[in-house]
């Protein structure tokens, strides 16, 4: 389960309903995440055309690494293979959030500081959910997916606002 299905435990669990959900994350989490870390990485790289790349650089990173984890949990929801072994990914993960905090913490760029917080979050309670030994986890992991997901919308309108309208939300 993800997100609001296992912190609501609703839909409840079916083969129908990890299907669709594997491909809604395959589309949504992966393909648009991935897509946006190789355009930014091949804008940073090949074109140099964005200003202050440095933290640009983590987020390309990240996005790329984020949407290819998305195809993997898809594909394997959608097979409905063991979950297990992502308890291995997650420490990989969770280093890789770690790194988002501290990257742009120290760029001054503290929303985006606070989404690799939930992210870190999701991925250290992951750890021990995957491997069986805090079964009870699932439904933290879902809180801390919701509660990121809904930073992220707060973070997505403050900058849409920002750049379209002319906004000053905090972000």
């Amino acid at each position: 389960m993800v997100g609001g299905q296992a912190l609501f435990q609703f839909p409840k669990g079916s083969r129908e309903v990890d299907k669709s959900t594997a491909l809604w994350s395959l589309w949504m989490a992966g393909f648009m995440q991935f897509i946006t870390g190789v355009y930014l990485m091949v804008g940073l790289t090949w074109f140099g055309v964005f200003t202050n790349a440095a933290p640009l650089y983590m987020a390309a990173l990240a996005f790329t690494a984020y949407g290819v984890h998305w195809f993997a949990v898809s594909h394997r929801r959608y097979i409905g293979s063991s979950a297990v072994p992502e308890g291995w990914m997650a420490i990989a993960f969770s280093l890789l959030s770690i790194l988002g905090v501290i990257v742009f913490q120290a760029a001054g760029d503290i929303p985006v500081a606070i989404v690799f917080v939930g992210l870190t979050l999701v991925y250290l309670t992951e750890i021990p959910t995957r491997f069986g030994l805090w079964p009870a986890g699932a439904r933290l992991i879902g809180l801390w997916q919701v509660l990121t997901g809904l930073w992220l919308i707060y973070v997505t309108y403050g900058v849409v606002l920002n750049l379209a309208v002319g906004y000053h939300w905090w972000v």
